[in-house]
C-alpha cells in the first residue's frame, strides 16, 4: 500500500462548540489539529443562546473568562410561567457544576471557541465545505475531500483519524452512511431578536409552559417558549417543538411565534414588528442520540452530528463540548497505539463511555418526551407540578442534568439511580 502524506493527526470538521472543543483539547496534547469550517467567522447560528452551568463548566475548561466584564451576561437560573403560576428556580448548588448560568450570542460565542483551539494549536481554515471521507481498500476513513474558498476549489486532507462535528445536516456522517434513526426524538426550533427596555437585562432565563395567540387565549399552541435577556437591549425568543406532538410537521412555527408574542404585554415590545432585529429563523434539535454509532472506520461523532441535545431541554451546547472534549481524550490515547487492533481497540471505547455517560438519561429523556406530546398530560403536569417548589426543583435538576454524582442530596441520588436503572438507549 503506498503511504499517504498526512495533513494533521486529526482532522476536525465543524468549527461549531463541539469541534472547536475538540480541536482545543487535542492541540493541548501536542496533536497536529486542522479544523475545517465551511463558513467564514463571526457568523450567524440559530440558538437561545442560553448556556446552563454544565456548559458553563466546559467553558471553564476551556480557560475562558467568563466574567461580566468580559462580555458575559450571568443568570442565577430558570423563571416557569405556566399553569397561572410564576416560579423562579435557582440552578443548584454542587459540587460538580457552578451555580450560574450565562447568555451570550453565537455570533461570537463560536468565534471565541475557535480562537481558543488556535491558541491553543489548532489549525483552522474557515471556507472549507467538507463533502465527504476519503477512504482506503479497507473502507477505512483516511481523510476528507472539500470544496474551498467562493469559487469551491476541490481538494483532499489527509489524517489518520476524523471528528465529524458538522451539526444536524450532518454530511460527513451521511456520507459514511449513517442516517438519523426515527425511534428517537427529534425537535424543531424558531427564534428571533427584539428590543426590548424591560426584559433585555434579566437574572433569570424565562422558560413559558403554556403559549397562547392574542386571537385564542383559551387554547394552547403546540410548543414551549423562552425570554432571554441578552443584555444589550435585545431579547432572543423563541419557541420549540417535538415530534412526539401531533401537530409537529403541521404547523407554522414563525406565525406560532408571532402569535405567542401578540399576547404579551405591550410594554415589552415584543408584540410590536418595529422591535425586531433580523428574521425568525429555525433550525432542527437532534436529540437522544439520534445517529449511531458513535465511531466507526476512523471517524468519531461529536455533538448535534450524533445527535446528542438534551431531550428534556434542547440543549446542545454542554453535550457537544463535553463529547468533544471526550472525542479528544479517546484520541490522544488511539494515536500513541499502533495502526490496526490496538488501536481500533482504543477508539471503540469512545461510543462505550458516551452511552454510560448519557445512554441511560437520554433513555428517561426520550421517555419524557413521549408523553408531553400528549397535550392533556402536560397540561396536567403544568397544573398540577408548578405549585411545588421542591418537586419542580427537582424537575429542574432532572430536566438540566444538574446533579452531584457523588455525595448529593436527595434529589441527586434519586435522579442518579433513575439514569442507571433505565437501560441505555
Amino acid at each position: 500500500m503506498a503511504a499517504v502524506e498526512h495533513d494533521a493527526d486529526v482532522i476536525v470538521v465543524g468549527a461549531g462548540p463541539g469541534g472547536s472543543t475538540t480541536a482545543y483539547h487535542l492541540a493541548r496534547h501536542g496533536v497536529r489539529v486542522l479544523l475545517l469550517e465551511k463558513t467564514e467567522f463571526p457568523r450567524e447560528k440559530v440558538c437561545g443562546d442560553g448556556l446552563t452551568p454544565r456548559a458553563v463548566k466546559q467553558l471553564v475548561k476551556l480557560g475562558i473568562d467568563t466574567s461580566p466584564e468580559a462580555g458575559w451576561l450571568r443568570n442565577r437560573g430558570l423563571r416557569v410561567i405556566g399553569g397561572g403560576i410564576r416560579l423562579e428556580l435557582d440552578w443548584p448548588d454542587l459540587a460538580s457544576f457552578p451555580n450560574y448560568g450565562l447568555v451570550r450570542t453565537r455570533l461570537d460565542f463560536d468565534d471565541l471557541l475557535a480562537k481558543r483551539a488556535v491558541e491553543a494549536g489548532a489549525t483552522l481554515r474557515t471556507g472549507v465545505t467538507v463533502t465527504g471521507p476519503v477512504l482506503d481498500e479497507t473502507g477505512r476513513s483516511i481523510g476528507v475531500t472539500a470544496e474551498v474558498g467562493p469559487d469551491k476549489a476541490p481538494a483532499t486532507f489527509h489524517a489518520p483519524l476524523v471528528v465529524a462535528a458538522d451539526g444536524v445536516s450532518g454530511r460527513l456522517p451521511l456520507a459514511l452512511g449513517l442516517t438519523k434513526r426515527d425511534d428517537r426524538p427529534m425537535g424543531v426550533a424558531v427564534r428571533r431578536y427584539y428590543r426590548s427596555p424591560v426584559k433585555h437585562q434579566d437574572d433569570y432565563l424565562e422558560s413559558w409552559l403554556e403559549l397562547r395567540s392574542r386571537e385564542h387565549p383559551d387554547k394552547l399552541l403546540p410548543g414551549y417558549g423562552w425570554i432571554f435577556g441578552m443584555g444589550d437591549g435585545r431579547v432572543n425568543v423563541g419557541l420549540g417543538a417535538l415530534n412526539s406532538s401531533p401537530s409537529f410537521g403541521k404547523t407554522n412555527y414563525r406565525r406560532l411565534l408571532t402569535d405567542w408574542l401578540g399576547n404579551t404585554p405591550e410594554d415589552w415590545g415584543l408584540a410590536d414588528e418595529a422591535n425586531a432585529d433580523g428574521p425568525i429563523l429555525g433550525a432542527a434539535l437532534p436529540m437522544g442520540f439520534n445517529r449511531v454509532p458513535h465511531y466507526t472506520r476512523g471517524v468519531l461523532l461529536v455533538g448535534d452530528s450524533g445527535g446528542m441535545v438534551n431531550p428534556f431541554n434542547g440543549e446542545g451546547i454542554a453535550y457537544a463540548m463535553e463529547s468533544g472534549e471526550l472525542a479528544a481524550e479517546v484520541a490522544v490515547q488511539a494515536l500513541a497505539r499502533p495502526v490496526g487492533a490496538e488501536r481500533e481497540r482504543a477508539l471503540a471505547g469512545y461510543p462505550t463511555e458516551l452511552k454510560l455517560r448519557y445512554g441511560g438519561y437520554y433513555r428517561l429523556g426520550n421517555i419524557f418526551v413521549k408523553l408531553i406530546g400528549n397535550p392533556q398530560v402536560m397540561r396536567l403536569a403544568t397544573r398540577h407540578g408548578m405549585p411545588h417548589p421542591t418537586l419542580m426543583r427537582f424537575v429542574l435538576k432532572l430536566m438540566a442534568n444538574l446533579t452531584d454524582p457523588r455525595g448529593g442530596d436527595a434529589m441527586d441520588r434519586v435522579i442518579n439511580a433513575m439514569a442507571k436503572a433505565a437501560p441505555a438507549v
